[in-house]
């Protein structure tokens, strides 16, 4: 029996139909392939660049041990080591590792005093110094005296508000309401979470503080400062010492550094005054933490790692332990 002419028609088209769907699936299987290629080509380019950073932290620490041994009464510039890119060449990229001294900042976690394990008060004296140092940076001493409150609010352990500070209540009323902390910062950008601090204000003090794991009172290593630091200097003693008189401090440094924090403060540049005790302590010569930041290219892939480095390795003094990793950021740089 011979089709009718529709009939054919209407088979053609069903088959047509047909190669048209294979074709599409087709289509589809194979862009969904390629995309499952590249990322698992991506996920061993990102496997390969930490495992590249990971030896570079190793060599780093073999570095600090290097430069804290040498003298572990204090850790000067002499090697050229802060903030210098040491290149390593890699198989098919390229690393790059810089060492920075992560001691010479204002430490938010100092804010507070750890008197009990878990138990965090307010540290009036670092109120003030940060509030000095936002006041040096150009921050309006109202507003600076307020964001140190309401930092060392979102801190410390207790639901009450301290001077100038923010408890509950008044997260609770922002747009978006939450909660304070009332534990130690983990990262510097927890501080925009505080009330006050606006996204412009942020962005003017990053350079300037840091979270380190610790509570202890700020301690500034005088032979690694450089000159564009010195605020970081005047705001230890405020109303007392002035930029300029810390900027000289610095410049007159011996070419082998300051012996000690003595010496530092006997600098002409301070005419012969002397801070109290607490204050002259927080201007050390040597340095506990430190930062390699390693930048991993390979191909068109590229990964950043921000480590940092205990040189004390856990110990309460340099020297008694080796160097270790305490922390480390992914996809982060200056």
């Amino acid at each position: 029996m011979t089709p009718a002419p529709g009939d054919r028609g209407a088979a053609l088209l069903s088959v047509l139909l047909l190669v048209a769907v294979m074709a599409v699936i087709a289509a589809t299987a194979l862009d969904r392939l390629t995309l499952a290629t590249r990322i698992a080509g991506s996920a061993a380019t990102v496997d390969q660049g930490r495992a590249y950073s990971f030896a570079a932290e190793q060599i780093a620490l073999g570095r600090v041990a290097d430069l804290v041994g040498r003298d572990p009464a204090k850790l000067t510039l002499a090697g050229d080591w802060l903030g210098r890119d040491f290149v390593l060449p890699l198989p098919g990229g390229e690393g790059r590792a810089r060492l920075t001294d992560a001691s010479n900042c204002f430490n938010l976690n100092s804010l507070v005093a750890e008197t009990l394990p878990g138990r965090l008060t307010q540290r009036m004296g670092a109120q003030r110094q940060f509030a000095a140092l936002m006041t040096l940076l150009g921050i309006e001493d109202g507003e600076a005296q307020a964001i140190a409150g309401a930092a060392a609010d979102w801190i410390d352990s207790d639901s009450n508000e301290g001077r100038l500070g923010a408890e509950d209540n008044v997260y609770r009323s922002l747009p978006g309401a939450y909660l304070p902390a009332n534990r130690k910062m983990a990262h510097v950008s927890e501080l925009r979470a505080v009330r006050g601090v606006s996204a412009k204000l942020y962005a003017q003090l990053e350079p300037w503080v840091c979270v380190l794991p610790t509570t202890d009172p700020v301690k500034l290593n005088v032979n690694t400062l450089a000159a564009w630091q010195a605020p970081l200097v005047a705001m230890l003693w405020p109303g007392e010492i002035d930029v300029r008189a810390a900027r000289a401090a610095l410049a007159a440094r011996p070419a082998g550094g300051y012996g000690s924090s003595v010496r530092f403060w006997e600098a002409s540049a301070f005419d012969r005054r002397k801070p109290p005790d607490d204050v002259a302590e927080q201007a050390a010569v040597t340095s506990r933490w430190l930062v390699l930041t390693t930048n991993v290219t390979m191909g068109d892939g590229f990964l950043t790692a921000v480590s940092l480095i205990d040189a004390n390795g856990g110990a309460p003094s340099v020297g008694t332990a080796p160097p270790v990793i305490v922390r480390r950021d992914w996809g982060e740089s200056d």
